[in-house]
């Protein structure tokens, strides 16, 4: 990965969402919401203030605008603030 988070940011991969639902109705594109689950692809070295609390691999939880979108090698991620994840699994 090219990409290196600056001080206390996270890069993250976005999970897919759900193409169906437990009743197997197919979700068309315009009605999916956007996901709030992803994994911790990248983390910045963290402030002399904040520790970093997430590491790489780590599956975590955010907020619904959390983040801003960037677009790698064709990839899809979020890179946001580690105050912006709420929880990691």
């Amino acid at each position: 990965m090219s990409l290196k988070p600056l001080s206390d940011r996270v890069l993250v991969k976005p999970v897919a969402a759900e193409q169906k639902t437990a009743g197997g109705i197919i979700i068309p594109d315009s009605a999916k919401e956007k996901p709030l689950k992803g994994e911790v692809i990248a983390v910045g070295p963290g402030t002399k203030d904040e520790t970093m609390q997430v590491a790489v691999g780590d599956e975590v939880l955010y907020g619904k605008y959390a983040g801003t979108e960037v677009e790698v090698d064709g990839e899809k991620y979020l890179i946001m603030r580690q105050s912006d994840i709420l929880a990691k699994f």
